[in-house]
């Protein structure tokens, strides 16, 4: 859907023109309005609040709040949030939401708002996992997982709280721990000389080459990591010597 980025990045002039063009909406019942406007830029009314409501343009522009039925952008705010924590890839799609990651990751407000908003959104998609182990939801997850991480929406408190909830099935589901050391968000080092990282997780990140010999070397040489572990390392040793 090409309207819905174009909305996310348009600059004031250009919302202002794009709006200017529905004008007749403004004489529609207020609750009416957003889905009209949506029907007219080929969306769903909560595309509509949430391509604009994330663009960093939109507060400024009063003028165009009330033709989406909203009489501040407070209000718009509250309705974009309301959709974005609680969709599951219907209202918004997949491609939606990782463009919204993509266009916010150079403005630190918005980043600030997103982090706010992305434990609510995360538990309501888990918690759909959970119930229907739905493959579609999993791998569209999976992809919006990564997004978070390479576009740096993360903070590193959300990291860090992730990484302790060893017990997590979501962790493994998406190999999260090989993640966070891609995204470069936590240094390998660190991360592989942790006891709440699993020897199962650790073996995928020596698969993928991404831990240095030395520090395996080091990891394998303390005496208190577990049987697991220590087995994992010497296997990795012995199968690389050089």
């Amino acid at each position: 859907m090409p309207e819905f980025k174009e909305l996310l990045y348009a600059s004031e002039e250009e919302l202002v023109q794009k709006f200017y063009k529905f004008r007749d909406v403004q004489s529609l019942p207020k609750e009416e309005k957003l889905a009209a406007v949506g029907k007219k830029f080929l969306l769903r009314g909560a595309q509509l609040a949430c391509a604009v409501g994330f663009n960093p343009n939109t507060p400024q522009l009063t003028e165009i709040l009330p033709m989406m039925g909203f009489e501040s952008f407070d209000e718009l705010a509250k309705a974009r949030n309301d959709v974005f924590t609680t969709d599951i890839y219907k209202r918004l799609t997949f491609d939606n939401v990782i463009d919204i990651y993509s266009s916010i990751k150079s403005n630190a407000e918005l980043i600030q708002i997103m982090q706010y908003l992305l434990k609510t959104r995360l538990l309501k998609i888990e918690g759909k996992i959970e119930a229907t182990v739905n493959t579609i939801i999993i791998e569209k997850y999976k992809g919006e997982m990564r997004a978070i991480y390479f576009d740096r929406i993360a903070a590193i408190d959300f990291v860090e709280e992730r990484l302790n909830n060893k017990d997590s099935g979501f962790r493994a589901l998406i190999n999260e721990v090989t993640i966070v050391i891609e995204s470069k968000l936590i240094p390998a080092g660190d991360i592989f000389f942790r006891d709440n990282i699993l020897p199962e997780e650790k073996r995928k990140l020596l698969n993928k080459g991404l831990i240095p010999r030395d520090l395996i070397e080091s990891r394998f040489a303390d005496e208190s990591i577990s049987s697991e572990e220590k087995r994992i390392l010497l296997e990795y040793l012995k199968m690389n010597k050089n």
